[in-house]
């Protein structure tokens, strides 16, 4: 049983943050377009980041402030223009948009950290941002989670938040995040962009261990595309506003908190995989056997990412040949001998050898998946995905990835996407 309770509030939950998400003229359709966090005080900062070379201004900038300071005020968002293969403009417009919030805030432009998103190529509306910033700012609230994490978004069907409470040190402490994420989908952090707000005291090395972790076994465990954003961002804001202790190494305190830190990303990360573009169903592998849980997670993002298991699954077709054969090219040896295949309830391969099956039932698990899938779509309901369960031998090693399916409206949606 989880050590922690569900609570509202998002970014806003734990003590000592603000919110704010505006429209500011940054993208075309008039929706909300702007969004900023903001702590009270000084928090400790970390982050991680795309793996892609071709690397958006704010990554880079981001990457700077961390290097010089593990600490951050307040960090601003932008929909509609990814900023990324700008040049030494883009650069400039990424400085600026800093510097701008940081007069506004009357804090050192290097406490505040920027993320962006949307179209790769396209500089930031810098005259929508210079007239937005004081908006933005007049905004804040305590209650303000809502507006910024729909400010963040860009092809999502829906908005994304949690948060989660725990009791350290005989008070209670707290995590909210929201997040982003549809398309261009894939490990190592994948176009996704998440932030974490926390009130406990952590020391800064140990903060950046534990979102580290936490991102291998969530962001890091998603898949819809195949394709690794410019952009991607999971920015974490440790505040010590719960008044708890500092926690400056491993032990029991530190992981209670990670394990809730974990949880948060896992859900938004889940949140991200169930919104893929297209998407009809979330889908959860599950690999256990394996040496070690970094083989178990590598068998199973293999397979969440496959485009032929993926297309199987909108296919309603129960073909476990396409998941073996995933789980055979992941780069993890196994004796084929052991392995075994399970599709929700329904056993299909045992020992390498194929089972009888009732294929009709089988395909209804799918479909029933896919109808739960369409009900919840608008409440964040994460409970009913498809199920792949992978055995491959007796290790200890356990893991898990998320994916959703490959439909005919994805190709749509991203064959029109400047167009």
């Amino acid at each position: 049983m989880a050590d922690w309770q569900e609570i509202t509030g998002g970014v806003t939950a734990p003590r000592g943050y603000k919110a704010a998400g505006i429209t500011a003229g940054l993208k075309p359709s008039g929706l909300p377009d702007l969004a900023l966090i903001i702590s009270d005080v000084e928090a400790i900062a970390a982050g991680v980041f795309t793996t892609s070379h071709v690397k958006a201004a704010c990554v880079d900038y981001c990457r700077q402030c961390l290097q010089n300071k593990q600490s951050a005020v307040a960090i601003l968002c932008n929909a509609g223009q990814a900023n990324a293969a700008t040049g030494i403009q883009g650069v400039r417009d990424a400085d600026e948009s800093a510097e701008l919030l940081a007069k506004e805030l009357n804090i050192s432009p290097e406490l505040i950290l920027l993320a962006s998103t949307g179209v790769i190529g396209q500089r930031i509306k810098m005259d929508a941002m210079r007239s937005g910033i004081p908006k933005l700012v007049a905004a804040l609230s305590e209650t303000g989670s809502d507006a910024a994490a729909g400010a963040i978004i860009t092809t999502d069907l829906v908005t994304k938040s949690i948060a989660l409470e725990t009791i350290i040190s005989d008070r209670p402490v707290r995590i909210g995040g929201i997040a982003k994420g549809s398309g261009m989908i894939h490990p190592n952090m994948a176009t996704m962009l998440a932030f974490v707000t926390c009130d406990a005291a952590v020391s800064p090395h140990l903060w950046q261990q534990m979102l580290s972790r936490a991102a291998d076994k969530s962001f890091n465990s998603i898949t819809v595309d195949g394709d690794t954003s410019t952009n991607d961002s999971l920015i974490a804001l440790a505040n010590g506003q719960s008044r708890t202790p500092a926690i400056t190494e491993m032990g029991a305190e530190a992981e209670k908190l990670e394990a809730m830190l974990t949880a948060v990303c896992q859900h938004l990360a889940k949140a991200i995989a169930r919104d893929g573009e297209g998407a009809t169903c979330l889908i959860e592998v599950q690999v256990t056997g394996t040496h070690d849980d970094l083989a178990a997670r590598q068998i199973a993002k293999t397979i969440a990412g496959s485009s032929l298991v993926k297309s199987a699954i909108f296919g309603r077709d129960p073909n476990w040949g396409r998941i073996a054969a995933a789980a055979g090219r992941a780069g993890v040896p196994f004796e084929q001998d052991n392995l075994q295949v399970k599709l929700g309830n329904f056993l299909l391969l045992e020992n390498g050898q194929p089972l009888q099956f009732d294929r009709a039932a089988a395909s209804a698990y799918l479909k029933q998946a896919a109808a739960d899938y369409s009900s919840n779509i608008k409440t964040q309901r994460l409970d009913n995905p498809v199920i792949i369960a992978v055995n491959v031998g007796n290790g200890h090693g356990v893991g898990k990835a998320w994916g959703c399916d490959l439909s005919y409206d994805y190709v749509k949606i991203n064959a029109e996407y400047t167009t």
